[in-house]
């Protein structure tokens, strides 16, 4: 019966170490307590030492797909290059390990380390197939045995969500942008951070994850949530409504009042009523665009998506564009994505014809809402006007199989004996 452990809990265990970027987490306990218990049996029958080779591969590709993403390697590599026990995990083996362990293992755990072994492996990224060694391990047979987990654990996930990354970029296209959105619906926030950085390895332009951008370098994109335009209500919300005209000498006019006149021509053009949008709506908009004048990317399907979204965008695009500022686009969360882009492309090509505004017809289009693989192969059959999409939930938790299944096997001993794989 092992002992009772006091439960103790440091938050610095779960931080990045900036030293070489790689998560607190990761380290020589992130491992299967079966593989401290071989080891320990391989030191006591004097074979810890002998010299083994391991291979890491997968047997089949996934989503029943015909290749695989590798990835992992780097943080394999990291962790090698620092394993090591520290007297914390010696003090909390001897707490969970049976009374019968030598306490001579304990010592050789302390001075354990990973010089000794030789590692190969395909470069990070690569296309890989099925039963070819992605990594390949030569050195000591106990310290090869402890770093099964981890390193199955390091490359499994990251591997499979590239290559769904990797799937989702084939069914959209090479000219279309692909951001990550994933990190609310990840398993937990190591899971976000790692499908934040090998959804960018397979393929995708940006995420949302602010850390992921910090940690990896990749770009962050973001626009804002329907929580945001419904807390409006009224015009009379929006305190502040001037914006500065970029031209020096231009004279500083009423924001709100200039996009209620905008609002006002257009919806004559496109066949809507003024009176139909929504003011709160509205006001979300100017206050979103008073922030970011450059940067204006609205949701535009909060209450009604063609009479109210799409009309209070174009006012508020309009009047930017008469201060010398041009918006970026719209994002669609809901509703019949492929309609209402075309119908959105067409309303843009109207203002920008009517208006002489010819910029205005390559408004970027955004398409969010639970959109998979075969989201976009269908998508593409409709045909769209969607120029980006945002992709979260079956992405970063790759629903279509939910693991890689790669498995790591002894090849050879020191006597060069063949092993099964």
């Amino acid at each position: 019966m092992a002992a009772s452990v006091e439960k103790k809990f440091d938050v610095n265990d779960f931080l990045v170490n900036h030293d070489n970027g790689q998560s607190g987490v990761v380290q020589p306990l992130l491992t299967d307590l079966y593989q401290i218990t071989m080891t320990y049996a391989l030191w006591k029958l004097g074979k810890a030492e002998r010299i083994a080779v391991y291979n890491l591969f997968f047997r089949r590709s996934p989503f029943q797909g015909e290749f695989t993403i590798f990835c992992g390697l780097d943080e394999c590599l990291k962790f090698l290059e620092n394993f090591h026990y520290t007297d914390s995990d010696v003090s909390y083996l001897r707490q969970v390990l049976p009374p019968s362990v030598e306490e001579e293992f304990y010592t050789y755990l302390k001075q354990l380390n990973a010089k000794d072994v030789t590692m190969y492996g395909v470069p990070e990224g690569s296309v890989v197939f099925p039963r070819v060694p992605l990594i390949q391990v030569e050195g000591p047979q106990a310290v090869l045995q402890l770093l099964e987990t981890t390193f199955l654990t390091l490359v499994n996930y990251a591997s499979l969500v590239a290559t769904n990354a990797a799937r989702f970029r084939l069914a959209a296209g090479a000219e279309k942008s692909l951001l990550e959105f994933g990190l609310r619906r990840a398993q937990g926030p190591d899971g976000g951070l790692s499908a934040s950085k090998y959804c960018y390895v397979g393929g995708f332009d940006g995420t949302s994850n602010v850390l992921a951008g910090k940690l990896y370098n990749i770009p962050v994109k973001g626009t804002h949530a329907h929580a945001y335009v419904s807390s409006f209500s009224t015009l009379s919300e929006i305190p502040l409504t001037t914006i500065q005209p970029i031209a020096n000498g231009k004279p500083v006019v009423n924001f709100v009042e200039l996009c209620l006149q905008w609002r006002k021509k257009i919806s004559g053009v496109i066949g809507y009523l003024s009176e139909e949008a929504n003011d709160g709506e509205l006001a979300a908009f100017v206050g979103y665009a008073t922030a970011f004048p450059s940067g204006f990317l609205a949701l535009v399907d909060t209450y009604d998506t063609l009479r109210s979204g799409l009309l209070n965008y174009c006012a508020v695009a309009c009047a930017l564009e008469e201060l010398g500022y041009r918006s970026i686009g719209i994002r669609i969360d809901s509703g019949d994505l492929a309609y209402l882009s075309k119908v959105a492309r067409k309303h843009f090509v109207t203002v920008a014809n009517q208006f002489s505004l010819p910029w205005i017809a390559q408004t970027l289009i955004v398409a969010s809402n639970d959109i998979n693989e075969d989201t976009l192969y269908s998508l593409n059959e409709q045909g769209h006007s969607i120029d980006c999409y945002g992709v979260g939930t079956h992405l970063v938790t790759c629903q279509k199989q939910p693991a890689l299944g790669c498995v790591y096997k002894v090849l050879l001993s020191c006597l060069l004996t063949p092993y099964l794989v």
